[in-house]
């Protein structure tokens, strides 16, 4: 079964920011004002696509790829003042737990209200009523991972969990809340892009993190053994990016299993992201072709191997389940020609990244004049150093040889490559936040195989946007036929 039709249908162009670096007085960016406004400057600089990193809970590190769930919201992004005005309680910003506390009191007071929250959990109930389990357990047990916890809550004995639910019942009830209001917002600002001719395009990483609820619940599932410690750890063998390849530490699949349930589990992935976001950015697209497994006790992902993985039956049955799915490939690091062909067999568009195109020759595929139309072309991602950053860490030789293809620009960087991008054959183009306001390395949003206290942190401020930005990126939209669609 073939995908009937890509999701890049018109020349558009995109900026990537993830919501937690928007502007604010908190430690995050959240779904509040400067989200709206971040919108507005898209909309009115002729831009159709906001493209965003993972939205799930993350744990304390704040990457958006190890998340304590593939469902649940980030409530850091929860903008408190919303839940003050819509319950009429009074503001506390900075006691999230009391604000929502005194929202949920409040509810019944709004009948239509009260009724989307318990709609809510009816509809989402196939992950919402473990996640508060797990989260309420997390907070008992001082955020040890739940293969450290007592065996009757580590292995879910039905007793354990429903004393638990009795004695627990606030936080239990408050967790739920929490995604409810979650949910809502962000809706309330899709709403609100879409409006404004804006698509919102997220990503979904291919893995879970160990410690979460999905593997917490769904241990058969994953190569785990009897006690839940994982046998072998997802990464990627050496590449652009490290030496010695990326240990990512998820734990992998039993794809066996989920063959024999006719990939229930995916189907539930799947339709979460699909109420996020319009489309969809799979991360690490090679993985369902083959994944590369590190065993336990490897330092580095050296020693790996490739495991086999059904990808093909995945999307069959993805695709009869939902029909059309907006997605598009990730498709970095070690391609092969099966991963190509599963990649085109369902149309699904894939990614070239122009810092990947210069340390090669004239037939390197991120190279513009090897692109093909159904593809996204990005200056940088949120793993690359931004472009300013990248440009002055080349030789000079490497330098030269870079404006030498782009013809010599007059304009410095990163606006040649930023041009070189909007002119392109992609169907999409995506310029990162840092890109577009020229900024250098020291607002690189992530390193990777490093943990890095910086990691995931950076923020812009509105006085880092220049006055003619708008100006200059609907000039650029419009000269490249990359203007994005009336306003709905």
């Amino acid at each position: 079964m073939q995908q009937s039709k890509s999701v890049l249908d018109r020349r558009t162009a995109g900026i990537l920011l993830h919501p937690t670096s928007l502007p604010g007085p908190y430690s995050t960016g959240i779904f509040g004002e400067d989200a709206y406004r971040f919108v507005d400057l898209l909309s009115a600089a002729g831009i159709g696509v906001w493209q965003l990193l993972p939205l799930n809970e993350p744990h304390g590190e704040g990457s958006p790829y190890q998340c304590q769930s593939a469902h649940a919201g980030d409530t850091r992004l929860i903008d408190p003042a919303w839940v003050a005005e819509e319950y009429g309680v009074e503001l506390d910003p900075f006691d999230m737990d009391q604000l929502l506390d005194l929202a949920l009191s409040k509810i019944h007071v709004s009948p239509g209200r009260e009724e989307e929250f318990h709609a809510f959990l009816s509809q989402h109930a196939y992950w919402l009523d473990d996640y508060a389990l797990y989260r309420t357990l997390r907070l008992l047990y001082q955020n040890r991972p739940w293969w450290e916890w007592p065996d009757e809550y580590r292995d879910r004995h039905k007793d354990a969990l429903e004393e638990l639910q009795e004695k627990q019942y606030i936080e239990i009830n408050r967790c739920r809340f929490s995604q409810f209001v979650f949910f809502c917002q962000w809706k309330n600002l899709r709403d609100y892009a879409n409006r404004n001719g804006v698509s919102l395009f997220g990503d979904m990483p291919i893995f879970v993190a160990h410690d979460s609820a999905d593997v917490w619940v769904n241990r058969e599932l994953f190569d785990l053994d009897e006690r839940g410690f994982a046998r072998s750890r997802s990464g990627v063998p050496p590449d652009y990016f490290s030496a010695t390849g990326q240990l990512w530490g998820n734990p992998l699949y039993r794809w066996d299993k989920m063959l024999e349930d006719d990939f229930a589990w995916w189907l539930r992935r799947f339709e979460t992201q699909l109420e996020l976001y319009d489309f969809i950015r799979v991360d690490h697209f090679r993985g369902f072709v083959a994944c590369w497994s590190v065993p336990m006790g490897e330092d580095t992902a050296m020693n790996g191997h490739w495991v086999d993985v059904p990808g093909r039956e995945l999307f069959e049955k993805l695709f009869a389940h939902f029909g059309y799915i907006p997605i598009v490939a990730e498709d970095l690091g070690v391609i092969t020609p099966d991963v190509e062909t599963l990649r085109d067999d369902f149309d699904l568009p894939g990614m070239r990244i122009l810092q990947f195109a210069f340390d090669s020759d004239a037939d390197n595929p991120y190279l513009p004049h090897n692109f093909i139309q159904n593809c996204v072309v990005y200056t940088g991602t949120h793993d690359n150093d931004t472009t300013l950053g990248w440009f002055e860490g080349r030789t000079l030789d490497a330098r030269k040889r870079i404006l030498d293809y782009l013809g010599n620009p007059g304009e410095p960087m990163p606006a040649a490559l930023i041009r070189t991008a909007m002119a392109s054959v992609a169907s999409l183009a995506v310029v990162p936040m840092q890109d577009l306001l020229g900024l250098g390395s020291e607002h690189r949003m992530n390193t990777p195989g490093t943990s890095a206290e910086v990691n995931w942190r950076w923020r812009f401020t509105w006085e880092m946007c220049a006055e003619t930005l708008v100006e200059d990126l609907r000039s650029l939209c419009e000269t490249y036929g990359r203007l994005r669609k009336a306003a709905l």
